[in-house]
């Protein structure tokens, strides 16, 4: 048998009865962010949905100042809750969460054919206030519209008089490029799948084994450090990429899981979609295995290497955070950083886009090449002496 197929049994073997390895490499890194991120999605969505369906809860003030506007809010949704002491402090102390301030001069006003004011009392920092005053706000400006417009017609003006320019608005975004904003998380929420599945592993071959006192006997029998590498490496990527698409699959389960229809939205996560995402994110996760295991080969402890390499997952983190807050138009040079030239093609897949080859090859070759020039510093740690007794 060759030594590299050996180790990688051994490796193999060593982390399948390890029931903590399967439960975070497996379970928890894959399924734990799609889960999360759907239950979180479906209760907000539900939410909004629930409340577009209910009445509106207004408390009014001085509703017989406008009884006409407060009967067309009524055929709108909107339920008159009876007027409250001191409606500022109530707002203010969350013990009433939206209220209609018809103004003292209101039917004066209105008779006269002037805007009559009404004042919209809420408090900003409630959690839904933000809806409801929309809400509201829409309910007035429905009533306010079509007033204006009757006191045009008596005048014997048509409406659309008062409108210099005729605004039509055209949104040229599909299904798949709503759903890929929504999903703008996805590729950091993937890479991550990858660095959590050959993470322990990755640390435990090396700062673990050396811990144990069991990796001075493998390093000591005659067969070339490389190989001994390649075996471990393969079989910390080999669980990587299990997660990684277990992650992707969990992923697309979950997109279908979404009540999207209510929002015009689709994620596109066809068999060739995934495929893709795989097979692009290969040299992705031999480049995370290989940083893993030099990280816990530099370490004296497993401790100290399990903190490096939780520092070391949060680096994705910087690239998805900034191109999820401000979007850039991707240019051919973004394509040779690893990782973000990974990121700005699955998105680019997830929208349904069609993506040129060339791109894709640039950041697959740039990543191979960051992934052989760690492989080197790694593969010159494990020559050398200090690798078994560093401790």
């Amino acid at each position: 048998m060759s030594p590299t197929l050996a180790v990688f049994i051994k490796e193999c073997r060593e982390s399948l009865r390890d029931k903590r390895v399967l439960l975070n490499a497996l379970v928890l890194g894959p399924l734990f962010a799609p889960l999360l991120f759907v239950g979180l999605l479906r209760f907000t969505i539900g939410r909004q949905i629930e409340q577009a369906d209910k009445p509106l809860p207004v408390v009014v003030i001085g509703a017989e100042r406008a009884p006409d506007l407060v009967t067309a809010l009524k055929q709108q949704g909107m339920e008159i809750l009876p007027p409250v002491g001191d409606i500022e402090t109530a707002v203010r102390e969350q013990r009433v969460a939206l209220a209609l301030h018809i103004t003292d001069g209101f039917a004066e006003d209105w008779r006269a054919g002037r805007p009559a004011q009404v004042d919209i009392i809420y408090d900003s920092s409630q959690r839904d206030g933000g809806g409801q005053v929309q809400r509201l706000r829409a309910m007035l400006q429905s009533y306010s519209s079509r007033t204006g417009a009757m006191r045009l017609i008596a005048r014997g003006l048509a409406p659309s008089s008062t409108s210099g320019l005729l605004i039509a608005s055209r949104d040229q975004a599909t299904p798949q490029a709503r759903g890929a904003l929504l999903f703008g998380m996805l590729p950091y929420f993937l890479i991550l799948s990858s660095f959590i599945g050959g993470m322990w592993l990755a640390i435990d071959s090396t700062a673990g084994e050396r811990e144990r006192l069991s990796l001075e006997p493998l390093l000591i029998n005659p067969v070339p450090r490389a190989q001994i590498l390649l075996g471990k490496l393969y079989a910390a990527a080999g669980f990587s990429f299990i997660s990684l698409t277990l992650g992707l699959l969990a992923f697309a389960l979950a997109a279908r899981l979404l009540p999207s229809r209510h929002f015009e939205m689709s994620l596109n996560v066809e068999p060739r979609v995934i495929g893709t995402i795989l097979l692009l994110m290969l040299p992705v996760v031999f480049l995370i295995v290989i940083s893993q295991m030099l990280v816990a080969a530099y370490a004296r402890s497993y401790r100290e290497a399990q903190t490096y390499v939780g520092l070391l997952q949060l680096l994705p983190l910087i690239p998805s955070v900034a191109l999820s807050i401000s979007p850039v138009t991707p240019q051919l040079w973004m394509y040779a950083l690893p990782l973000i030239g990974q990121q700005l093609t699955m998105m680019r897949l997830l929208r349904g886009e069609a993506v040129a080859a060339l791109p894709p090859a640039l950041s697959g070759l740039v990543t191979i090449v960051a992934a052989i020039a760690a492989f080197l510093l790694v593969r010159r740690i494990y020559e050398s002496e200090r690798l078994a007794v560093n401790a």
